[in-house]
């Protein structure tokens, strides 16, 4: 592979038709997405061929097509996404553990025994889920350790399976918005000069409105068939699975509770991701088969006479397929587009029409609203409008907690509710767990347009800054 020399490197990636060109693999990503969603198609590998196609478009208009192929490859290999991939491998394993544990059948009946069904069962999942990001900071970790737990359950708790999902992915939202250790709010806090404990103080009066909205959204929507046709066809499962299968449901799986308490505990701790997901997924397996719920040739045999190896790692190993490559394809058309320099255009526009303290925070919102669509993550949205947020925000006197929860809470909405994001994706993905009770498989976009809490959250921004509701003016 040919090289380029570092003076040429930064130059901006040019393609035929200017930024037109450079923008037109996500024109197809966007048709495809909206084809494949009102076709009904909620597996994540129809974005497959979609993403190909997008990124043969790139490489047959960058003007440099070398450059654009080692662009992409640098973008497919960044270690965020390797850390992404080594994640959900090690989440679907716990996650196939703990189901055939019998632990979803436990859960059912710790919801049943403290009468808990229905839209109360959708509140519950998103209060647990805040209360995981909260405590970790990680929406991605929150969604692959709870949703394929809790998701399940939804069937034989006669819960709306789009409504449920939207109540996990609203809670992994909520924590990602406000905890002290989550990368939005380090990176919010931090390109705005912001101390981290007044910049959480601040953000509840935005956070917690947005979230009693939600709960009595998922409360109300929340019971089977009262949200769209794959609530009402989840709630006639729901209702199968209910007389048949309470009389053979025991808590017998609850000490498996000790698992995600154990991965809980070591984020909380401040240890690394995969070190969490390390320990649950051998935790489940030895717990499981130490109370005899599993047996080792369910985690692991081999089929001799189809020359092939089966069990429940395997199976989860191959939960992670479909969302991994998704993700690779999609760092590499991200990264062309990054490459072009579009990020540094588009601040460079927002700066100089800025004219009040109210025109700073509706660029604020409209750049990094802008930066977090086109980069599909909020990291580096942030820190590529961050600079912008304060050197402008701090003209007009804008307060730096002000100017980080409008740029975070924004980066808390996008990514969370449009299908073609990371966080949607992976809880489409694990949806996949609740098959075996009868519950269907979403759609990314299901997950997105039922996640009340960032709906309810954007509002929350949009009227924050028309009113001026929580804006201070004293220079931070």
């Amino acid at each position: 592979m040919t090289g380029h020399p570092k003076s040429t490197a930064r130059e901006p990636l040019r393609f035929h038709g200017g930024m037109t060109g450079a923008l037109a693999p996500f024109a197809v990503l966007f048709v495809g997405i909206i084809w494949l969603g009102l076709a009904g198609a909620p597996d994540e590998r129809g974005f497959w061929p979609i993403l190909l196609l997008g990124l043969v478009l790139g490489m047959g208009l960058a003007r440099d097509r070398t450059r654009y192929a080692e662009t992409i490859v640098e973008g497919m290999s960044q270690p965020l996404v390797a850390l992404m991939i080594m994640a959900w491998i090690l989440a679907g394993i716990l996650g196939a553990v703990m189901n055939a544990s019998g632990f979803i059948d436990a859960l059912v009946w710790l919801s049943e025994a403290a009468g808990v069904a229905g839209g109360g069962y959708a509140i519950a999942a998103f209060l647990i889920c805040c209360l995981v990001s909260t405590s970790t900071g990680t929406s991605l970790g929150t969604i692959l350790l709870c949703g394929p737990l809790l998701y399940p359950a939804g069937a034989a708790l006669a819960t709306s399976p789009v409504v449920l999902m939207g109540a996990i992915i609203g809670g992994a939202t909520f924590g990602d918005n406000i905890s002290p250790v989550s990368d939005t709010t380090i990176a919010s806090a931090g390109t705005q000069g912001a101390e981290i404990g007044a910049v959480v103080r601040s953000r509840m009066r935005y956070a917690l409105p947005a979230a009693a909205v939600a709960m009595i959204l998922y409360g109300v929507l929340g019971s089977a068939g009262s949200a769209g046709s794959s609530g009402s066809v989840a709630g006639g499962s729901a209702q199968v699975l209910t007389a048949e299968g309470s009389s053979t449901r025991s808590p017998a799986a609850l000490p498996m509770l000790a698992v995600p308490a154990l991965v809980i505990g070591l984020l909380v701790a401040g240890r690394h991701l995969l070190e969490g997901l390390f320990a649950g997924a051998v935790g489940a397996c030895l717990l499981a088969l130490g109370l005899g719920l599993v047996h080792s040739t369910q985690l692991f045999y081999v089929d001799a006479g189809r020359f092939s190896a089966r069990g429940l790692i395997i199976d989860g190993i191959e939960k992670a397929i479909g969302v991994s490559i998704f993700t690779i394809f999609l760092m590499g058309l991200v990264a062309g587009l990054e490459a072009t320099g579009a990020m540094d255009r588009l601040v460079e526009v927002a700066e100089r029409n800025t004219k009040s303290a109210r025109g700073a925070e509706l660029w604020s919102f409209a750049t990094v609203s802008a930066a977090a669509l086109l980069t599909t993550h909020s990291v580096v949205a942030l820190l590529a409008v961050g600079p912008f947020a304060r050197r402008v925000g701090g003209r007009f006197g804008l307060d730096a907690c002000r100017r980080a929860n409008i740029l975070d809470a924004t980066v808390c909405t996008w990514p969370f509710l449009l299908p073609y994001c990371i966080p949607t994706i992976l809880a489409a993905s694990t949806s996949t767990s609740g098959a075996a009770a009868g519950m269907p498989r979403i759609s990314p976009l299901e997950a997105g347009l039922f996640n009340f809490h960032s709906w309810a959250l954007l509002a929350m921004v949009v009227i924050a800054i028309l009113t001026g509701y929580g804006r201070e003016t004293r220079t931070g």
